[in-house]
């Protein structure tokens, strides 16, 4: 992990993002990139392509003007060296095109959650932005405040062992020097005995595998049973006191309920802490 990538809108939410980039990289050298999506719809873009354009121009050196101001203070007060990007497009447009160009490792997001129509609107951005990347994306809730993460909890069903999923989650966690937990979830309704005995029977191999792969002293594994995955998972983060919550989207996994795109990206709504995706990539 060696390149993060902020979009930013200037939002206190984006903001929140923008600072747990800056205190990870205090923790381990990055190169950080903010990006700022200039959108303009309509009559705006017709304005903006025009040669007399003077509104639209405007606009665009005033957002220059205010990512400069943003990095210059970051390099200023927390010794940081940013990389800024302004285009002229929308949030996703942005991200592709830089995630591509700058060979980026990694995506952090703002989301707002979905009370209010404005929060709605930068919660579906990081949402859409999960479902659609081929780099892990972290969403931090606006109510959060930075702790270095001590405890990161992998969520998972399919029992992963794929270094190409796994090693990212453990470079972060040892990044952190943080505690790694591992839930598997059985649906008390919707799920048969025989895959209840399934994951049961599963875990013990999967942990001893993880622990000779990725060489950590502790990693707990458990069993979680629910009616509701997502109320299960957050009873578990309250009681455990999980600081980040990862899970890995199979985008092209018709049977798989549980990791869906749609279901982390509903997660994302909703987290109260920062909640990492991690994508499944098909050729």
């Amino acid at each position: 992990m060696k390149r993060i990538l902020v979009p930013t809108d200037f939002s206190t939410c984006a903001n929140n993002a923008v600072n747990f980039a800056i205190q990870t990289a205090k923790i381990i050298p990055l190169q950080v990139t903010l990006i700022h999506a200039l959108e303009l719809t309509g009559d705006l873009y017709t304005d903006y392509m025009a040669v007399s354009g003077e509104f639209s121009h405007s606009l665009l050196n005033e957002v220059t003007d205010k990512l400069s101001n943003l990095k210059s203070n970051i390099e200023e007060t927390e010794g940081i060296i940013i990389e800024t990007y302004v285009f002229v497009g929308t949030v996703k447009e942005s991200i592709v095109q830089v995630a591509s160009e700058k060979n980026i490792d990694f995506i952090i997001m703002g989301t707002a959650g979905a009370s209010g129509i404005k929060e709605k609107l930068w919660g579906s951005k990081t949402a859409g932005i999960i479902a659609k990347s081929n780099v892990p994306v972290l969403a931090i809730p606006l109510e959060y405040t930075w702790e270095k993460p001590q405890k990161i909890l992998l969520t998972t069903n399919n029992f992963e062992k794929e270094p190409v999923l796994l090693d990212f989650l453990f470079a972060l966690t040892n990044l952190y020097k943080a505690e790694v937990h591992v839930a598997v979830f059985t649906n008390e309704e919707q799920d048969n005995v025989i895959t209840s005995m399934e994951h049961s029977r599963s875990i013990p191999a999967f942990k001893e595998a993880l622990t000779g792969q990725y060489h950590f002293e502790t990693i707990i594994v458990t069993h979680l049973f629910g009616k509701n995955f997502e109320e299960s998972l957050q009873e578990y983060t309250r009681q455990n006191e999980i600081d980040i919550v990862a899970m890995v989207t199979h985008k092209r996994s018709f049977t798989d309920r549980l990791f869906h795109p749609n279901i982390v990206k509903r997660l994302s709504y909703h987290t109260k802490i920062p909640l990492l995706a991690i994508p499944v990539i098909h050729d």
